[in-house]
């Protein structure tokens, strides 16, 4: 069995009406690898980890007795997950053709990057891009294009004003 212990840092926990079902979605739809998984004598997943891009993701299915709810049942989530990919728009083609819900296509943004979102079929929103070329902008230069996206013009006023 792989070593399932994650690396330092934060590793998303997400509870999901049929967390087994995420599984196979997040398998055909990100590529993940699976881990590891606890089902309970009830056939729910107790606790699962899975691999995508990298990192690693948590999953247990909901207990609403124990007030574990998913995105669904709450109405929405205020979190996204981010992906950063080699290409955004095959990767958002993958997503969407496993089962989530397009609901922003892929466009060239401000702060260089191609990004789209999509919502799996459990309620996570994700984010997913890859950078558009090797350059890095500066804060200066990302404050302006910022600037420049909103305002649909180039302000004069400084940064610190």
């Amino acid at each position: 069995m792989t070593d399932t212990t994650p690396a330092a840092g934060i590793s998303p926990y997400l509870v999901c009406d049929g967390a087994a079902d995420a599984i196979a979605f997040y398998k055909k739809a990100f590529d993940a690898e699976e881990l590891m998984r606890l089902d309970g004598p009830d056939g729910k997943v107790m606790h699962a980890s899975v691999a995508i891009n990298g990192a690693t993701v948590m999953l247990t299915d909901e207990r609403k007795e124990f007030g574990s709810l998913g995105p669904n049942t709450l109405g929405g989530t205020p979190v996204t997950l981010h992906l950063t990919v080699p290409n955004a728009d095959e990767a958002i083609a993958r997503a969407t053709a496993a089962g989530a819900t397009l609901a922003m296509a892929p466009e060239d943004m401000f702060w260089g990057d191609r990004y789209g979102q999509v919502k799996d079929p459990f309620g996570h929103s994700w984010s997913i891009s890859h950078p558009l070329g090797n350059r890095e902008m500066t804060a200066d230069e990302l404050r302006e294009a910022a600037r420049d996206a909103m305002c649909g013009q180039t302000s004069a006023t400084p940064a610190s004003a």
